[in-house]
């Protein structure tokens, strides 16, 4: 096969992506806006992610082994909004979308190799919708 690049390599990409967005969130929520309740909450999701992640995948080693950020078409990329934020509520809103994004993908892709992961990820998804509003309103 050519293309080294498969399902785990998206998989990989969009769970890297949908915790650091998590880390963020979650540390702005701490450090700036001292909440604690959501703060927990964010924790929480954030390690709910391992545990779909183990119902997809042979663990971290195998993601990985499936990882060609070097080769990833969309590395060099670059979208104006991407290195604009004017405050904290502009970096939650983008980090809040990401997580967002990622989990749909998690959650599409997943149907792929394991429903119940599937299921998992779509909970997640409508648990971040909550705490967005519950964080930004």
């Amino acid at each position: 096969m050519k293309n080294k690049k498969n399902i785990y390599t998206l998989i990989d990409a969009n769970i890297n992506r949908a915790k650091e967005g998590l880390r963020v969130i979650e540390d702005v929520s701490r450090f700036i806006i001292s909440d604690k309740i959501n703060t927990s909450k964010l924790k929480s999701i954030r390690h709910a992610v391992d545990t779909a992640l183990k119902l997809i995948t042979a663990g971290y080693i195998s993601l990985l082994k499936n990882r060609y950020s070097e080769d990833d078409a969309g590395r060099h990329s670059r979208n104006k909004s991407e290195f604009t934020r004017k405050n904290t509520l502009d970096i939650m809103i983008s980090n809040f979308k990401r997580v967002e994004e990622s989990f749909r993908v998690l959650e599409e892709i997943s149907k792929l190799i394991n429903p119940k992961a599937s299921l998992i990820f779509k909970e997640l998804r409508y648990k971040t919708y909550e705490l967005e509003k519950e964080t930004l309103v």
